[in-house]
């Protein structure tokens, strides 16, 4: 087993793990253990009673973050001529269509989201070997496939993001980072964990949220109180 350092030492000094917490209290907490000498991410990580293996149980969905994710994103837009001005008007990073395509079929992924329009996704069909397993493929759900390209750059560039229940039942998402306030921090998980509670499939039985946990890069975990946030 490795060897804690000082620092994770001290950080763990300062939890009661019996103990959960409300989601300011966890938020003040997640800032005080976090050490690490870069800004580090806030993530949250959501344990619901659902069967994610069946289709009416699946839960994903998009929230926007009150105060962004403090992250850069880095925007690819495929779209056709006309569209392009659009795009980076709103800011996107990257903008185009075919030399963009190639160069995804040659490997390249160095972006954080994709948007395109319905009429070039018979393009991006071809391509989800490489964009699939990234979660880069764009999806109408996720308001990346849309004729407003404007709109879904500017939103995706203010604190957009989508998530989805992964195969175990949790919900993983980057909600902050350890740089802000910790009522921003708050706040903007509470945003995330309000939009999931809305999501919750009819299918769904018993406790739907069965456990919170918060935790920044490197950090001990905070578990938060559920009842705090249902």
């Amino acid at each position: 087993m490795a060897r804690l350092t000082k620092k994770q030492k001290e950080a763990h000094a300062k939890l009661d793990n019996t103990k959960a917490l409300d989601i300011n209290a966890a938020s003040a907490l997640i800032k005080e253990i976090t050490n690490v000498k870069f800004d580090a991410s806030v993530d949250i990580a959501v344990r619901l009673g659902v069967d994610p293996r069946k289709a009416n149980q699946m839960v994903r969905g998009v929230v926007t973050l009150p105060h962004g994710t403090g992250k850069d994103v880095k925007v690819l837009a495929l779209v056709t001529p006309d569209k392009e001005a659009e795009a980076q008007e709103a800011g996107a990073d990257y903008v185009g269509l075919d030399e963009y395509l190639q160069k995804i079929k040659g490997g390249w992924t160095d972006v954080d989201v994709i948007i395109t329009m319905p009429s070039v996704m018979g393009k991006l069909g071809p391509l989800g070997r490489v964009l699939g397993p990234r979660g880069l493929m764009p999806n109408p759900k996720t308001g990346t496939v849309t004729m407003d390209v404007a709109k879904a750059v500017k939103e995706v560039k203010a604190g957009k993001i989508d998530f989805k229940v992964d195969k175990t039942g949790i919900i993983h998402a980057a909600v902050a980072k350890s740089s802000f306030d910790a009522d921003k921090i708050a706040e903007n998980a509470n945003e995330l964990l309000q939009t999931i509670i809305k999501l919750k499939p009819t299918a769904s039985k018993g406790a739907y949220i069965k456990s919170v946990f918060m935790s920044s890069t490197m950090s001990p975990s905070v578990e938060v109180d559920v009842k705090s946030v249902s």
